[in-house]
């Protein structure tokens, strides 16, 4: 499969896979952000992507990212494969649940992008799904 990436700031880096088995690649924030304490910010992060035929963007953060009081507001972002117009940069969603300002410096890593693919589905509205119910959340317990 291949990416193709607009970068919005060409000094900053092609985002990469940092490693050999990374199924994560890393975004960088294109601009100095603060973030107030227990305030949301959204953080462009430099790219504007076109995706392979029949997948979508993932985005989740780092798993250093709560180390600096942050977490993806939204839990994770989806991108849609339409969504690949020149100025469609994306963003991360960001809360800082610390009680100080947080600066993200520019060029930091926040995120990774996860490319998934996927199959539309065709949907139909029946009365009953024919199966067993289990109960709802932690019904099957916790061992």
């Amino acid at each position: 499969m291949k990416l193709k990436i607009k970068l919005f700031d060409k000094t900053l880096p092609l985002p990469e896979y940092k490693t050999k088995g990374a199924a994560g690649i890393d975004l960088y924030s294109r601009i100095e952000t603060v973030i107030k304490a227990k305030e949301i910010a959204y953080v462009p992060l430099n790219v504007a992507i076109k995706l392979p035929k029949n997948c979508w963007a993932l985005l989740a953060a780092r798993s250093s990212l709560h180390k600096e009081g942050l977490m993806m507001i939204n839990g994770i972002g989806v991108g849609d494969s339409d969504y690949s117009g020149d100025e469609d940069e994306y963003k991360a969603a960001l809360y800082n649940f610390s009680d100080h300002d947080v600066v993200i410096e520019r060029g930091q890593r926040l995120v990774q992008l996860i490319v998934v693919s996927y199959e539309q589905v065709e949907i139909s509205a029946h009365e009953s799904l024919g199966g067993k119910n289990r109960g709802g959340f932690g019904s099957t317990g916790k061992k």
